[in-house]
Order: C-alpha cells, then sequence, then structure tokens
C-alpha cells in the first residue's frame, strides 16, 4: 500500500515540472562557468558565427527565386534590417537573462518549462546541428573546388563528406580544452574571415565588370501573389545567411560584465555585418549577369565564379580559400555556442542529467560538446548524398525554427509583464514597434515557408513533436503499464 502512495506521488512530480519556480539566482550573474570572455570575443562570436557559407553560397539559391535584382537587394536588406530589430528586442533580455542558453534561457523565463524544452529540442536534433553540418559541407565544397580547378576534377562526394565529419570532430575537440581558448581561436578566426571577404570584395569592385548588370533585369516582369511567395521562400536562405547573430547569449555565463557586453555585441556587430553582406552582393553583380548567378549549375559556386570573372583562375583559388576560412570560423562558433543550449536544459533537468556536467579542469559542456558532434555526423551522414545537400538542410529546419523565434521574440513582451521589477540595464530601441514588425516579418516568412517547402518542414516539426514522448515519458510510461496490466 505505501509503495502504490509513493508511486503516486512520484507520477505527481513529473508533472510538477510545469510549474517549477525559477531558480532564486536565475536573474542574477552567478555561475560555476568561468567568465573569461570580454566584448572583443563576445563580438567575435558574431561574425564567427554570421559570416560563414551563407554569403557565398545563399546568393544562388535566393536569384533562382526572385529573378531580378530588386527584389534580390529587397530579400538581403529585409533580412538585415529584421535581424538588426531583433536584436535590439534580444538585446534587452541577455542583459536581463545572463544565462547559458540564449534563447531557451527567455523562454524558460517567459513560458512553462514545455515549450522551452521543446526549444532546445528542436534546435538541437532539427536545425542547430543541421547548420553545424550544413556549413562543414560548405567547407568541403569549397576544398573541392580548389582540387576542380588545380586538378581539372573534383573529388567524391564521399570524400567531400569525410572532409566535412573530420572538420566537425577536429573543432568539436579543440572546443573541449576550455572556452578561454576558444575564444582567442574565434578572435584570430574572425579576423581572418573579415579580411577574407574584405579581399574578395576589393578585388571584385575593382577588376572588371558591367554596372549594367545590375538593370538587366532590375525589375520583376510582373509583381504578382507569386512574386510575394518567391521572396517569402528566399528569406529562409536570407536568414540563414543572417543566422548565429545571437549567438553570444548561448554562452552568457562565459561573458565578462554580459548586462553591457552582450548588448553591444548583438548591436554593433549585426550593424556592421549588414553592411559587408550589402556590399558583397554588389560585387557579385557586378562581375556576373543575373542570368549566370541564376544557373543552377553554377549557382553554388557564385563567388567562385565572379572573383574567376575578375582575375581568372587564379581568383576561383582565392575566393574558394576565402570561403574555407569564413566556413571553418563559422563551423568553430557554432559548436563553442550551440551546445551551451542542450547542456542548459540538462542542467534544469529537463534532458539526460549526464549531459548537464562540466568538465571539472576546462569548467566546459564537453558532453554536450561529444554528443552535439554526433547528431551532427548523423544530419550530414542522412543529407549528404541529396541532390540538394545544402538546400535540403535549410528547408528542413527553416519553419521550425520560426516558430520558436516567434515565441522568443514575443517573449520580451510577457517578461515585462511577468517579472517588471527585474532590472534592465537595457530596454529595447523602439519597443514596442520593433517588436510588433519583427513579429509581423517572422511570421510572414514563417508562413511562406510552410507553403513553399511544406514536406520538409513538415518532418521538421515531426521530428519536434518527439520531444514530447521524451518530456513525458514517465507518464506515458505509466498509461502503457495500466493499459498492458
Amino acid at each position: 500500500m505505501r509503495e502504490n502512495s509513493l508511486s503516486r506521488c512520484k507520477g505527481k512530480e513529473s508533472h510538477l515540472k510545469e510549474s517549477k519556480p525559477l531558480p532564486p539566482d536565475f536573474f542574477s550573474e552567478k555561475t560555476d562557468m568561468d567568465r573569461k570572455l570580454g566584448l572583443v570575443e563576445a563580438f567575435s562570436i558574431l561574425p564567427g558565427r554570421i559570416i560563414g557559407s551563407g554569403i557565398f553560397r545563399a546568393p544562388g539559391p535566393i536569384m533562382m527565386l526572385v529573378g531580378c535584382v530588386s527584389m534580390y537587394y529587397g530579400v538581403w536588406i529585409l533580412g538585415g534590417i529584421a535581424t538588426l530589430l531583433g536584436a535590439f528586442v534580444y538585446a534587452e533580455m541577455a542583459a536581463m537573462i545572463p544565462k547559458s542558453g540564449g534563447p531557451y534561457a527567455f523562454l524558460r523565463a517567459a513560458y512553462s518549462p514545455m515549450w522551452a524544452f521543446l526549444r532546445g529540442w528542436a534546435m538541437f536534433f532539427v536545425s542547430e546541428t543541421g547548420a553545424i553540418a550544413a556549413v562543414s559541407m560548405v567547407f568541403a565544397e569549397y576544398l573541392n573546388s580548389i582540387v576542380r580547378i588545380l586538378a581539372g576534377a573534383p573529388l567524391s562526394r564521399g570524400v567531400e563528406v569525410a572532409i566535412a565529419l573530420v572538420i566537425i570532430w577536429l573543432l568539436t575537440l579543440v572546443n573541449c580544452y576550455g572556452v578561454g581558448l576558444s575564444g582567442r581561436v574565434q578572435n584570430f578566426l574572425s579576423l581572418l574571415k573579415i579580411l577574407a571577404l574584405g579581399a574578395v570584395i576589393g578585388i571584385c569592385l575593382t577588376k572588371g565588370g558591367q554596372a549594367a548588370h545590375f538593370s538587366q533585369p532590375f525589375w520583376p516582369e510582373e509583381f504578382t501573389w507569386g512574386s510575394i511567395l518567391a521572396m517569402g521562400a528566399a528569406m529562409r536562405y536570407a536568414f540563414f545567411a543572417f543566422s548565429g547573430w545571437e549567438g553570444a547569449t548561448y554562452v552568457a555565463e562565459e561573458v565578462k560584465n554580459p548586462r553591457r557586453n552582450l548588448p553591444l555585441s548583438l548591436i554593433i556587430g549585426i550593424f556592421g555585418i549588414m553592411l559587408i553582406y550589402l556590399a558583397a552582393n554588389t560585387a557579385y553583380i557586378y562581375q556576373l549577369p543575373v542570368a549566370r548567378i541564376m544557373d543552377p549549375q553554377g549557382s553554388k559556386w557564385v563567388a567562385v565564379e565572379a572573383m574567376e570573372a575578375a582575375v581568372g583562375g587564379l581568383g576561383g583559388i582565392l575566393v574558394s580559400l576565402a570561403v574555407m576560412l569564413n566556413t571553418f570560423g563559422s563551423v568553430n562558433a557554432q559548436i563553442l555556442v550551440k551546445a551551451r543550449s542542450v547542456f542548459a536544459m540538462a542542467r534544469d533537468g529537463l534532458f539526460i542529467g549526464y549531459i548537464g556536467k562540466l568538465h571539472p579542469k576546462y569548467k566546459t559542456p564537453n558532453r554536450a560538446l561529444m554528443l552535439q558532434a554526433f547528431w551532427a555526423t548523423v544530419l550530414l551522414i542522412g543529407a549528404a548524398f541529396a541532390a540538394r545537400v545544402y538546400e535540403t538542410i535549410i528547408d528542413f529546419f527553416s519553419f521550425t525554427s520560426s516558430i520558436f523565434n516567434v515565441s522568443t521574440f514575443a517573449a520580451v513582451w510577457i517578461l515585462r509583464k511577468k517579472y517588471p521589477d527585474v532590472p534592465r540595464s537595457y530596454r529595447a530601441w523602439g519597443y514596442p514597434v520593433t517588436l510588433i514588425i519583427v513579429l509581423a516579418i517572422q511570421i510572414w516568412f514563417m508562413v511562406t515557408t510552410l507553403i513553399t517547402a511544406f514536406i520538409p518542414s513538415l518532418c521538421g516539426a515531426l521530428l519536434t513533436c518527439t520531444g514530447l514522448v521524451y518530456y513525458y515519458r514517465e507518464p506515458l510510461k505509466k498509461w502503457l503499464m495500466r493499459q498492458w496490466s
């Protein structure tokens, strides 16, 4: 009889996490992790995460969808503005909640633990590790482009996949040896990638090129409902190119003076990267006509072809090296920050407890890092032999990510109502207008992504829902036992 009573109590406990209060120090800067990242390191995470494969790989798919210069620039500008406005909102929450996991921590405070858990589950199993796989694959593709130029024949797809896997595991191991080392490596890689992209822009804008490319065609033949859907579909590639801008918030417990440094790094970094992206796209179009950028055979080599048009075969090698530097740094930054989300979930008791432990010497979430590398490997192998690997991975997680993006942005309004007395060293600029604009753009993007990539969106959503089975595993297990008893 006593055992039955204990079982009932344990059954009730499994539901209590829905209403479990936040820890007393949730809004404080108290942490067991090492605060070794200053403003420079927090800032370097942004170009480290954002400038990767997107600015080199996304132009082709975007132009293929919109087909004209005006809508092409519109997609990039709208993506940049939405990202910058979103940063204003995130900056308030990051200054208020300097905890590991970034958006996961914001959702944990604003909503039920179940919704925060689902976001972490989706980001880990669907999008965040998917992005690591996608960008590492771009590194391998551009290495292959050098081989193609020098040897006259490319490597096989299997070799590309093997190279991408080596990059994932090599950088995972580097990040296991302390956040101080990770920060220094990221500073170096971020500087290299900005210099490399700057060199590509400078060469393309000063060597040859034709201004006539900007007007052929500038406007679409006709602007219809299909044009709006096309822009919405193209936005997922622009958002992917800007993705990672919230990266510093994931390592908030390892940033010095986070209430000041996190907002500064977000806003300054995103504005600067938006300008760099517009300059890079201008350089591409100056060298290549719209028809060439849209060519399905060459769309993934836009940056290479632009440099080849500017300075010949040497240009292809130079830009491939630049892309490799950028994607290498991007993979490192993603590995550094994204494991912190699943670590924070496990530490809060919402995921496997084993993952929520820090390394006793290096104070890094090594178990979470290893799990992340394993799942990125699974996703990469699963998608690597699809006809459109890069686009397939992005289509798979864009819809799911947009659902949680909407709820994360909306969290700033909920937190102001729910915790009005918690100190906020920074308040979102232009609130609530900025919040309304960001939500409108994100909802439009979410709907058009569902319409234009229905099957991949559905697959990503279904994989996210599998998290409910894990979250409610104890009540489900007891229900099944009752059915079979």
